[in-house]
């Protein structure tokens, strides 16, 4: 007898007696399971979980073949793929002090918040997130969150974006000559002009251990600058960018909003156009026949409009008229570009917006036309494919992470249920539910 529980008592002074200690499977029992390859809800399916992966699907409530194993019941649920939303900024979270922030925070201070920002992701259903530019602690917290250091959906960090001198991303944007003159930011703080300095911005973010680039090839709303539509870079200068990304493994994302600035970097070739508000037909067509993924964002084109209706005094005036501009426009540029088949990966902003309402973004997408099944590939499969993992992400099936999301009702006649979700796994481990 004693030596017996002898194992046992090892376990416990290491912590390890609790359930996830002894249990060999998961068995999830699921009430109705979305194979979002087919559209097809399935009925009464066990998904067969062993660490992080899912090993199997069933067809039938499988029982628990021994003592260790552990059962979810989802019943009562519709379960479908953790959900990846391909553009967010976790460091960032919307106030009327944002601008102010860069002179006021540490980098501590974004780090804490980030963390937060993070979490609340993961729960609200996303168990991945290609985050398009901050600091570069978007970069650390992917480390962390990778190593189990802090709870968050697995991350693409993009570190800090590039962009032209007085481009969106420059940081000195509506400051005073003095402070531009003693900033004076270059290619290692992210602003960088003409091809050998783009090339060097890029690999400055590869050695600080960014996934992809994120580049601004048209101006933005939510700087200081006069104009959010006009081109910012040369096509060239684009081209500088595309092809050293390409050459060290790296994806480029592209923030743009005016129809120029997309076509040059679409015949450049990043990889996708993320906002696209103002694309032209010629634009649309464009990104059509060379593939280029389409991240719309409409939640926060419309969520900055609103926000400048409902607060006229929000924002400042260059910043306002911008948002009633692009805003009004985003949803139904999306509606134009679904009809002539543009790739679409889900992405919203968030930071523009509070995090945690990622998915409100359904809702507007199937406003504007897209089926919701489409509208969830997009967060799935698609979405999958543009962060440049679909072995491991996207769909319920053996050999992938175990990313699993449950919501009540059927999202396929109700897209807004996927704002509610009652239970969600990333790799095995349980963060909303049971």
């Amino acid at each position: 007898m004693r030596t017996a529980t002898r194992p046992l008592l090892l376990l416990a002074a290491l912590g390890l007696t609790g359930p996830a200690a002894f249990a060999q499977k998961t068995l999830m029992h699921c009430g109705r399971l979305l194979d979002v390859r087919s559209g097809r809800l399935l009925s009464q399916q066990t998904i067969v979980v062993e660490k992080d992966r899912i090993t199997a699907v069933q067809s039938g409530y499988t029982a628990a073949s021994g003592p260790q194993d552990q059962v979810i019941n989802l019943e009562n649920k519709t379960v479908l793929p953790g959900l990846i939303d391909c553009h967010v900024h976790l460091e960032s979270t919307p106030s009327r002090g944002s601008f102010a922030e860069q002179f006021t925070l540490n980098p501590a201070d974004v780090a804490y918040r980030a963390e937060a920002n993070a979490l609340t992701t993961l729960r609200a259903g996303f168990t991945t997130v290609r985050d398009c530019g901050g600091s570069g602690v978007n970069t650390a917290l992917r480390k962390a969150v990778a190593r189990g250091l802090v709870p968050g959906p697995r991350i693409y960090s993009a570190g800090t974006a590039i962009s032209s001198t007085g481009g969106h991303m420059d940081p000195t944007d509506g400051l005073s000559d003095f402070m531009m003159e003693k900033l004076n930011p270059g290619p290692a703080e992210g602003v960088a002009n003409g091809p050998e300095q783009c090339r060097q911005a890029v690999r400055e973010q590869f050695r600080r251990g960014a996934d992809l680039i994120k580049i601004a090839s048209t101006g933005g709303v939510l700087d200081l600058s006069k104009d959010g539509s006009g081109a910012q870079y040369t096509e060239e200068e684009i081209r500088a960018i595309v092809s050293t990304a390409r050459d060290l493994g790296m994806p480029v994302a592209c923030h743009a909003h005016g129809a120029e600035g997309i076509k040059r970097a679409v015949r450049a070739g990043v990889t996708s156009i993320d906002h696209g508000s103002l694309m032209d037909a010629e634009a649309i067509q464009l990104m059509a026949k060379n593939r280029t993924w389409y991240v719309p964002t409409i939640i926060a084109g419309k969520s900055v409009a609103d926000t400048t209706r409902r607060h006229p005094d929000y924002f400042p005036p260059v910043i306002a008229a911008k948002a009633l501009n692009i805003g009004s426009q985003i949803q139904a540029t999306f509606g134009r570009a679904i009809k002539q088949n543009v790739r679409v990966a889900f992405g919203t902003d968030a930071g523009v917006y509070r995090h945690g309402q990622n998915a409100r973004e359904f809702g507007y997408m199937t406003e504007a036309g897209m089926s919701p099944i489409d509208a969830i590939r997009a967060a799935t499969v698609n979405a999958a494919e543009l962060v440049g993992d679909p072995q491991n992400l996207g769909a319920l099936e053996a050999g992938k992470y175990a990313d699993i999301v449950a919501v009540e009702g059927d999202p396929l006649q109700d897209i807004s249920a996927l704002t509610r979700p009652r239970f969600v796994m990333k790799e095995g481990k349980v963060y909303v539910g049971q």
